[in-house]
C-alpha cells in the first residue's frame, strides 16, 4: 500500500463514519476558511453553469456544497470500485485529490496532479500512437479537439472523423475550420439514448456550454450513436455538457462490439465521476482505465476518463 492508497482509504472511511450533515458542515467551514478571493472565484464559476449547484454567501446559500456532501456520503462504495479499476498511480492520486478538494478544498494535492504536457484528451503516456482511426467527436464545438488530435498524431493517422455539434454558430465555424481536411463528416445532431427532437438551451457565458433541453426555440435532432453510425468506431471523445451518460447508453453496441478508445468528460455532474466509468466497465471490461484533469487547482473541472483497449481486445 502506497501513501495515496492510505490517504484514499482513510478519506473513504471518514465519510462512512460521518453523517451527511457533518460532511456538509466540514465542507462549508473549509470553504469559509480559504482566502476571500478564492471563495469569490469558485462561487462565480459555479454560478455561471447549471451543473454543480450554486453558492451565495451573502444569502447563506451553499447548495453546491450540500450537493458535494450528499455525493461523498452516498457513494463511497462506488468510489472504491472506481479507485480499484484505475490503472496507474497518477489516476488514483487524481481521484483522491478530487474527493479531498470537494471535502476540504485541498488545492495543493489537486495542483500537483495538473502538470500535464499533452493536449487535452491526447495524453501520449496513455495513447502513444493512433493509426487508421475512425473517430467520433461528440461536442466538436469549433474543431479544437480535432485540431489537437491532428497536431498530436498527424493528418495521416485517421480514415474518417465524425464531428457532432448542436450550436448553429459553432457548427458553421467548425465546418470552416476543418475544411482543409479530408474525410470529415459534419453532423448537426445531439447524441443521447433515444431518437427524438430536442431544443437548444443557450448558456449566456459561452457557446461551448450550450445544452439540450425539452423546450426552447431552436429545434435539434437527437439520436443514438448505435443508430447513426454503422462503421466500426475506433475512438470516441465526448464533451457534451452533461449528456455523456445518455450518449453512452445510446452507444452500448459500439462499445461492446468495437471496443473503441473512449475519452469521456466526467465532470459535468458530480455523480458522473463514478457513474460513467462503472457503466463503461459493465458494457465491456476489456479496457485499461485512466483519469486526468486539465483544469486548474481552484476547482476540479475538465476531468477526462480514458478507457483504452487492453492487449486481449486488440
Amino acid at each position: 500500500m502506497n501513501i495515496i492508497d492510505k490517504k484514499f482509504n482513510e478519506l473513504i472511511s471518514k465519510f462512512n463514519k460521518m453523517s451527511e450533515k457533518e460532511i456538509f458542515i466540514n465542507i462549508k467551514n473549509s470553504f469559509l476558511s480559504i482566502p476571500t478571493e478564492n471563495q469569490k472565484a469558485i462561487s462565480d464559476f459555479l454560478n455561471q453553469f447549471n451543473y454543480w449547484g450554486t453558492i451565495d454567501i451573502s444569502n447563506n446559500n451553499f447548495n453546491a456544497l450540500k450537493m458535494k456532501a450528499k455525493t461523498l456520503k452516498n457513494n463511497t462504495k462506488e468510489f472504491k470500485k472506481l479507485y480499484k479499476l484505475l490503472n496507474d498511480y497518477k489516476s488514483k492520486k487524481l481521484l483522491y485529490a478530487i474527493l479531498n478538494h470537494w471535502y476540504s478544498f485541498d488545492f495543493n494535492t489537486l495542483n500537483s496532479c495538473l502538470n500535464n504536457p499533452y493536449k487535452q484528451y491526447f495524453d501520449l503516456d496513455i495513447i502513444p500512437k493512433c493509426q487508421n482511426e475512425i473517430i467520433v467527436d461528440l461536442g466538436s464545438y469549433i474543431g479544437d479537439t480535432v485540431l489537437d488530435y491532428l497536431y498530436t498524431y498527424g493528418p495521416n493517422s485517421y480514415k474518417k472523423i465524425y464531428c457532432y455539434e448542436i450550436t448553429p454558430d459553432s457548427f458553421a465555424y467548425l465546418k470552416n475550420n476543418l475544411a482543409p481536411y479530408n474525410n470529415i463528416i459534419f453532423k448537426q445532431k445531439a447524441i443521447i439514448n433515444q431518437k427524438e427532437n430536442l431544443y437548444l438551451s443557450i448558456n449566456n457565458i459561452s457557446n461551448s456550454a450550450n445544452q439540450t433541453s425539452s423546450k426552447g426555440k431552436t429545434k435539434i435532432k437527437a439520436t443514438t450513436l448505435d443508430l447513426d453510425i454503422k462503421d466500426k468506431i475506433s475512438l470516441i471523445k465526448m464533451d457534451i455538457e452533461g449528456d455523456e451518460l445518455k450518449a453512452l447508453f445510446g452507444s452500448q453496441k459500439h462499445i461492446i462490439n468495437d471496443t473503441p478508445k473512449l475519452l469521456i468528460s466526467v465532470y459535468h455532474k458530480n455523480n458522473h465521476l463514478w457513474q460513467i466509468p462503472l457503466l463503461i466497465n459493465s458494457y465491456n471490461n476489456n479496457y485499461n482505465y485512466y483519469l486526468r484533469c486539465y483544469g486548474n487547482y481552484l476547482y476540479p473541472t475538465e476531468i477526462v476518463f480514458f478507457a483504452i483497449p487492453n492487449k486481449k481486445s486488440n
